[in-house]
C-alpha cells in the first residue's frame, strides 16, 4: 500500500566546490518554498522512483537566469546513493511572484548495495556560478536541506523479468556502470509470474530517430490482445507507463509481454543486428 510523504522544505543543494558556498549572499530573500511528494513511502532496487516537485513562488521573487533542480538521496549515514539533476517544467528564469510550479519525474532506482532508510535533498543551483538560490526554511547545513524520507527496500520485492526471444546482449555505458541497456530486435518478450491483478507496465527508451523518416511504431501485446502503443520518436531516454488489466494477461501462472516494432535497422560499420528500439528498464509494478 502505498502513501504520500510530504514535507515543505525552504533550500538549496548543489553539487558544487565548497569555495562557490563561501560566495553566498547571506541573509538574501527566500525566492520560493518547495515541497516534495513521494508516490511511496517504500521503495525497491530497479523500481520506478516517482516524485512530485512543487515551488510556491515568493511574492517578491526574480529570478534572471535559469536554475537546475538538484536532487540527492543519501544512505542513513550521509553517502550518496544516487540523483536527479534536472531542469523544473517552467525555466526559473520565467517563473513569476505567487506562480506556483508543480511536476512530476520517474527515475528507476540504481543497483546499489545498500538497503534502508534514504533520505532526499533537493535545491536549484547554477553550474557556471557554482551558486544556490536561497528558499524558503530552515538551513539544515550550508543550505541544504531534506525534504523526504522512504525505505529502501531489496530488488527480490519486484517482479521477476525473464527476458527470451528478441533481445540482444545486455550492454554497459563504459561511463557509468549503473546504464544499462538491452537492443529489442523486431519482436522482445518478457516473460513473468502472472500478478493476476491491475498491473502498470513501464518501459524506458531511445530510439535512432535519424534512421527512420518517421519514428518507428511500437506494440505491446499479451498473446492476441493489444496493451498499447507507442511512437519511439526519442534520442533521448522516454519513459511510457502503461495500465495492464488482469484479463489481458490470462489465467496461467506465467505471463508475457512482447513489445514489437514496425521497422528495424543496421547500425552499420560492421555490425549486421537488427536493433529496434533500446530499452533502459523494463518494469511490471502490481497493485
Amino acid at each position: 500500500m502505498s502513501s504520500r510523504l510530504t514535507v515543505l522544505v525552504c533550500a538549496l543543494v548543489v553539487l558544487a566546490p565548497a569555495t562557490g558556498c563561501s560566495r553566498q549572499e547571506e541573509g538574501a530573500p527566500c525566492v520560493a518554498t518547495p515541497s516534495v511528494t513521494l508516490a511511496r513511502d517504500r521503495a525497491a532496487i530497479g523500481s520506478p522512483f516517482k516524485a512530485t516537485y512543487k515551488f510556491d513562488v515568493a511574492q517578491n521573487a526574480a529570478i534572471p537566469q535559469d536554475y537546475l533542480v538538484f536532487v540527492h538521496v543519501l544512505d542513513d549515514q550521509g553517502e550518496r546513493l544516487w540523483g536527479d539533476d534536472h531542469p523544473p517544467a517552467v525555466p526559473t528564469s520565467k517563473w513569476q511572484p505567487g506562480q506556483k510550479v508543480e511536476y512530476t519525474r520517474t527515475v528507476f532506482v540504481p543497483n546499489y548495495p545498500y538497503i534502508g532508510p534514504a533520505h532526499v535533498r533537493i535545491g536549484l543551483y547554477s553550474p557556471s556560478a557554482s551558486q544556490r538560490l536561497p528558499l524558503c526554511g530552515t538551513d539544515v547545513a550550508r543550505r541544504e536541506y531534506e525534504v523526504a524520507k522512504f525505505q529502501l527496500l531489496p530488488q527480490s520485492e519486484n517482479i521477476f523479468l525473464i527476458y527470451k526471444d528478441g533481445w540482444h546482449p545486455a550492454e554497459v555505458s563504459s561511463q557509468d556502470p549503473t546504464n544499462e541497456w538491452q537492443w529489442t530486435k523486431k519482436a522482445a518478450t518478457i516473460s513473468f509470474r502472472n500478478p493476476k491483478k491491475d498491473s502498470t507496465f513501464y518501459v524506458e527508451f531511445d530510439a535512432r530517430i535519424d534512421k527512420f523518416s518517421a519514428p518507428q511504431q511500437v506494440t505491446v501485446r499479451s498473446g492476441d490482445q493489444v496493451i498499447g502503443t507507442f511512437a519511439a520518436d526519442s534520442k533521448e531516454p522516454k519513459l511510457v507507463v502503461l495500465p495492464v488489466a488482469p484479463a489481458q494477461l490470462g489465467t496461467g501462472d506465467m505471463a508475457e509481454l512482447t513489445l514489437e516494432v514496425n521497422q528495424t535497422f543496421a547500425p552499420g560499420g560492421g555490425d549486421v543486428r537488427d536493433l529496434g528500439i533500446r530499452v533502459f528498464h523494463a518494469f511490471i509494478e502490481s497493485k
